[in-house]
């Protein structure tokens, strides 16, 4: 900087200085001087332009209850030391250990100005999850969190009702990066998760929950939404995982329906991850690599003006979860607790753009942009932009 004031000192003072400031540059001295108080002068004014104030009001918004987690210090004593009600600020740095939470509007928000500031919740060995909030802590926050290493879960919510999960990140938590179960009424936005073995960014048997704005790539699915009604997934990118979405219904869990579920608006491209979920573990194992939304038994649900492309087996897939099953081996007398075909999907408005090039060896469905296994109900398709499809032709929507 500098350097650069000193080769163009004459433009920058005819332009910064008052013209009787010209006449002191008549010595050497004078001119660095001049130059110096410039360069601070600049220095200033970027800062007041380009950095945030970071003042706790900025993360708090006039909340009572406050409590700063300095670096070095416990954001776990910090919440069991909390009211209901408290937010919980944290400076950047890296923090090691599981955090559990059950008290009621709890906000654990990290206190980053700058892009480069981490607040980072690390496994200080072998611990299973990041952030576990267990029932009695509806109205959870979490802020500008990194979670990274667990061997289970990033973030695990279980019955929580109104939270909010916004621009967190999950690295290499080895079954799910944001992991809500059993909760109602959620926003999961701005957040991003790989390298799982199961689900980047999962809801499950859950009610009214918004993902948006969120990115999973590197993971077995990079979105899934499980037994789940009223769910909305908006503005979202997964690429480079096994598949892109995943909306599933499957058998044995607590929650026996799927409904009311809207795919809108996301770019869903590359999804040709080689399956690394653990041998023998679930239903993740036998998803097929090269899908990009795949709608697995769920009913009613409107997968509309996506960006689908390069996936090498299909770009949506509609089919019942007897046909997951069946690429496992496992029998249709399995599914009898719940109603495992497809009704009342409409696919429309999508573009598709080579998908079905190179589908894996041995399944029994070809390679197409747009799929269908033939059974369900009232499933229709119309307005996309696509080169294949299969079987031809696709029932039209009215």
């Amino acid at each position: 900087m500098v350097f650069y004031l000193i080769i163009k000192k004459e433009v920058i003072m005819k332009k910064v200085l008052p013209f009787n400031f010209q006449k002191l540059l008549t010595s050497k001295f004078t001119a660095f001087a001049v130059i110096v108080l410039i360069t601070a002068a600049l220095f200033t004014s970027c800062k007041k332009v380009y950095s945030p104030s970071c003042k706790d009001d900025d993360f708090t918004k006039g909340k009572n209850n406050t409590i700063t987690v300095h670096q070095g210090g416990s954001i776990q004593a910090a919440i069991d030391a909390a009211a209901p009600g408290t937010v919980i600020l944290i400076e950047p740095g890296t923090y090691n250990g599981e955090i559990e939470i059950n008290k009621a509007n709890i906000q654990l928000i990290g206190k980053t100005c700058f892009a480069f500031e981490k607040v980072i919740i690390q496994n200080a060995g072998d611990e299973d999850c990041g952030i576990m909030v267990h029932k009695g802590g509806d109205g959870f926050v979490l802020k500008n969190v990194t979670v990274r290493d667990f061997s289970e879960n990033g973030v695990y919510l279980e019955y929580v009702d109104n939270f909010l999960l916004s621009n967190i990140t999950a690295v290499n938590c080895k079954e799910y990066g944001l992991y809500p179960v059993h909760c109602t009424h959620g926003v999961i936005e701005y957040c991003s998760a790989t390298g799982s073995a199961d689900t980047g960014i999962y809801v499950g048997q859950s009610e009214n929950v918004a993902m948006q704005y969120n990115t999973a790539y590197g993971n077995v699915n990079g979105i899934e939404i499980e037994n789940c009604s009223n769910i909305i997934a908006f503005k979202n990118h997964s690429y480079d995982n096994v598949s892109g979405i995943l909306i599933v219904l499957l058998p044995g869990l607590i929650v026996k329906s799927s409904s009311n579920v809207e795919i809108k608006d996301n770019n869903i491209e590359n999804n040709n991850h080689l399956n690394f979920a653990e041998p023998g573990a679930g239903f993740e194992g036998l998803v097929p690599s090269g899908a990009g939304i795949l709608l697995v038994g769920v009913d009613n649900v409107t997968i509309e003006k996506n960006k689908i492309s390069n996936n090498n087996f299909t770009g949506i897939a509609t089919v019942s979860t007897v046909i997951l099953g069946a690429l496992g081996g496992i029998p249709p007398e399995a599914f009898a607790d719940i109603e495992p075909t497809v009704d009342g999907a409409k696919i429309i408005n999508n573009t598709l753009v080579n998908n079905g090039s190179a589908p894996p060896v041995g399944l029994p469905l070809p390679g197409v942009d747009l799929l269908w296994d033939g059974n369900g109900t009232n499933n229709c398709w119309k307005n996309n932009i696509h080169s294949s499809e299969y079987p031809y032709p696709l029932p039209a929507c009215n």
